[in-house]
């Protein structure tokens, strides 16, 4: 396949006249985003290019620790992330995030890496780095869909819960239904793309192997084992994060918190 085409200064600035035509459009159409989308362009360009010259360095540094650090620092900013998505402000609730994404992060990767990609050395940044950030951005949706849902229900039917508590059911029968429904909704998004992959648009990491010349059946393969770790990352995220936040809502002699 040829090389990749490469983007000079010339063509990024080129690239930025797409959002020029969006915030032009914007006030034509008197849509009051014009400030939102100049602001969102301007944090995309800033960030992209820290995180390009970051990981240039990572690269380049080839350390398991640096490795470890840049990936504890994308976990650590998701967890406060998927934290400050759920609107009710619960003990512990940043250490719960972060510790069920970390897990289900380590042992989707684990898996992966002794089972199926099989690197030479576990902690080669352009295995290891890449396929952490998917899943680590999708465990992190998934957790504040699920945790959102949760608190919201919880809350709206709490004399329900109080009346199944007062009438000989556990904390966790009480609010089984509940939680089985926000793990659902949060699986929802994930369930719905695996079953439109492929038919409807080509998915984004498709789309960039493609772009970086790898052959299509091998930028599919990738597809296909990227779209079930995060499958399953979300599925045990969302599973620890409900699990965790049910316990934060009753107190040690089983009755409901408000």
């Amino acid at each position: 396949m040829p090389d990749l085409i490469k983007l000079d200064l010339v063509d990024l600035v080129f690239a930025v006249g797409l959002m020029a035509i969006a915030i032009g459009l914007s006030a034509w159409e008197k849509l009051g985003l014009e400030l939102s989308i100049a602001i969102a362009t301007g944090r995309t360009i800033l960030q992209l290019l820290v995180l390009g010259y970051v990981l240039d360095f990572i690269f380049a540094l080839d350390n398991p620790w640096a490795v470890l650090a840049i990936l504890a620092i994308m976990l650590t900013i998701t967890a406060i992330v998927a934290r400050n998505r759920i609107s009710q402000k619960i003990p512990y609730l940043l250490p719960l995030v972060w510790g069920a994404i970390l897990i289900s992060t380590v042992l989707t990767l684990l898996y992966t890496n002794i089972l199926i990609i099989q690197p030479d050395r576990w902690y080669d940044p352009q295995y290891v780095i890449p396929l952490a950030g998917m899943i680590i951005g999708n465990a992190m949706n998934a957790a504040a869909i699920a945790g959102e849902r949760l608190v919201s229900t919880i809350n709206t039917f709490s004399l329900e819960i109080e009346t199944h508590l007062s009438l000989g059911a556990t904390p966790g029968q009480a609010v089984s239904q509940y939680r089985k429904d926000a793990i659902r909704a949060a699986l929802l998004p994930t369930l719905n793309q695996m079953m439109l992959i492929g038919m409807v648009a080509l998915p984004g990491i498709t789309t960039g192997q493609l772009l970086a010349g790898v052959t299509p059946l091998d930028a599919i393969s990738y597809e296909i084992l990227i779209i079930f770790m995060v499958a399953v990352a979300n599925l045990l995220t969302t599973v620890l994060v409900t699990k965790g936040l049910c316990r934060q809502f009753f107190n040690s002699a089983a009755q409901l918190i408000r």
